[in-house]
Formats: C-alpha cells, structure tokens, sequence
C-alpha cells in the first residue's frame, strides 16, 4: 500500500480486475500530462501519476478509480516526495470526511 496525502493507493490483483472495467470512462491526463489522482481545491496542487498507463473512474459518487501502469511509475506532488510504483494495477481511494449530514471527499 501507498499513501500520499489524502490518496492510498492499494495494488490490485490483475485477476481481481473486473471485466466491464473494458467500458468504463478514462480520466483525461492534465495539461501536463499527469494522471491526476485528486486535485487540491485550495492550493492547486495535485497528486498526480507521471509515465504510461490509465486511471479509470469506477461508477458511484466517490470513485473509487483503479490505476494501471504497463510500466510502472511515479506518484508526485508538489509537497511530497515522489513515490515509485512497480508495474501493475491499483485502486485509488480518496480520504473521505464527514461533516453534519453528508460526506465529502477531503481536499487539501
């Protein structure tokens, strides 16, 4: 497991890896070319994927959305260390809070 901020990032069994995951949406990779796992609604920043592979959006309101990279790669921020990830797939999670009467995504 993998935690960078409000993301954890969970490897996933490729067998485990249902088969409609074929037709769900791919999120769009950034004008920088990132794969952006949760964007920060204050300050701008984002944790974000660098190298090849795709992030796709799992239906229901909070994601979650499932990371594949063929080659590997990098998880970055601009106020965190880089984290290296092995080739594979993952689930990404995003921290959740509750506030009176709902709960939300947390954003930094």
């Amino acid at each position: 497991m993998y935690r960078q901020g409000d993301a954890l990032i969970v490897p996933v069994a490729e067998a485990a890896i249902p088969p409609h995951i074929d037709d769900a949406p791919r999120e769009p990779r950034d004008a920088r070319g990132r794969l952006v796992l949760a964007l920060g609604e204050v300050t701008g920043h984002a944790h974000a994927v660098v190298g090849p592979g795709q992030l796709i959006r799992e239906p229901g309101p909070f994601g979650p959305l499932l990371l594949h990279l063929p080659d590997g790669g990098r998880v970055v921020h601009e106020e965190h260390a880089a984290i290296p990830l092995p080739k594979g797939w993952y689930r990404v999670v995003r921290q959740r809070e509750y506030v009176p009467g709902s709960v939300r995504l947390v954003a930094d």
